[in-house]
């Protein structure tokens, strides 16, 4: 008899929580979504990203708050969301470089069971840059020295396990296994500060450390990795159209914690996808050239468990020595 009330009783309580996650996830939301970042401000992370949180603020009734928080390629931002309630009151940024990270250093969470992919967003555009006094005039210039000093050209892309540590590191494959020195920065910004000061032969990064410094001639962008040229550089070329067949536009969307109500994550969904669809987002999108890259729940997910496969891939290809 005691064991029936027992079993009775743990069975109520379990209604009970149940019911009041519907009733919490019916009144979603009530007060400010945060949007953790991943990355410092001012990069093209956190641009792409602010201008998401300040387009969709009149799609949620308490607006949206955004924190950055950097270190660890996204760790310290996605530990964070996952310390608290998954309650769908605190989303952050994913980008595959987690992915890589997890495969390199043992992390308390997994990047694909822990989460819950919300939407994909857009995709960053990245450039090989060198300093106007270099003696490459273009990105066969580059190569071919490298291949000629195995080890010896530097170069910096935004850390370890970057996007364009990656993509360089794919290219050098690419082109009978070109040896270069690669020495990981703290962000593009950092990175891009090396070339100015020629502590380095070039750089692999986002727009976001070089836009200005080539327009201003302070820099020269010697390639980019999209599909087709930038419209702001037409004067350079695609990796691709040089014939080395390695194309780059690394995907960002929203996620928050596994276990997220399906209500909450529809209104997230939801008023993140109107976000997307509003002039003043899709205005920046313009001004930086990221493309729009817009998946729903299901396919994210999906799409976001299959990159992990190939994120392990590449760190076995490329980081793993």
């Amino acid at each position: 008899m005691i064991k029936r009330l027992s079993f009775i009783s743990a069975t109520i309580a379990i209604l009970a929580a149940s019911l009041a996650n519907v009733s919490v996830a019916q009144d979603f939301p009530n007060r400010p979504i945060t949007m953790v970042i991943p990355y410092t401000a001012g990069g093209a992370t956190d641009r792409t990203f602010r201008a998401l949180a300040q387009s969709s603020r009149k799609y949620f009734p308490q607006g949206v708050v955004v924190e950055n928080k950097p270190g660890g390629s996204g760790a310290v931002a996605l530990a964070s969301m996952l310390a608290k309630e998954p309650d769908g009151y605190t989303v952050t940024v994913i980008v595959p470089v987690i992915q890589r990270a997890s495969f390199q250093t043992k992390f308390a969470f997994d990047t694909v069971k822990d989460l819950t992919p919300i939407i994909q967003v857009a995709g960053l555009q990245y450039g090989i840059v060198v300093h106007p006094d270099s003696a490459n005039k273009t990105l066969k210039n580059l190569l071919d020295e490298a291949r000629s000093k195995p080890g010896v050209i530097s170069y910096m892309s935004a850390g370890l396990g970057s996007g364009g540590h990656i993509y360089m590191e794919e290219i050098a494959a690419a082109n009978g296994g070109i040896k270069f020195n690669h020495i990981p920065a703290n962000g593009d910004a950092q990175a891009a500060m090396a070339l100015l000061g020629k502590q380095v032969d070039f750089i692999a990064v986002t727009p976001g450390g070089w836009e200005s410094n080539v327009k201003a001639g302070k820099l020269r962008l010697l390639a980019t990795l999209g599909e087709k040229r930038m419209r702001m550089f037409p004067d350079a070329p695609t990796v691709k159209e040089l014939g080395y067949q390695v194309v780059h536009l690394t995907p960002l969307g929203l996620a928050g914690p596994k276990g997220l109500q399906p209500n909450v994550l529809k209104v997230l969904h939801d008023g993140f996808r109107k976000g997307m669809e509003d002039a003043s987002f899709t205005s920046v999108m313009d001004d930086m050239e990221n493309p729009i890259m817009y998946l729903g729940p299901e396919a994210y997910e999906k799409g976001w468990a299959a990159s992990n496969i190939e994120e392990r891939e590449r760190v076995r290809k490329f980081l793993t020595k």
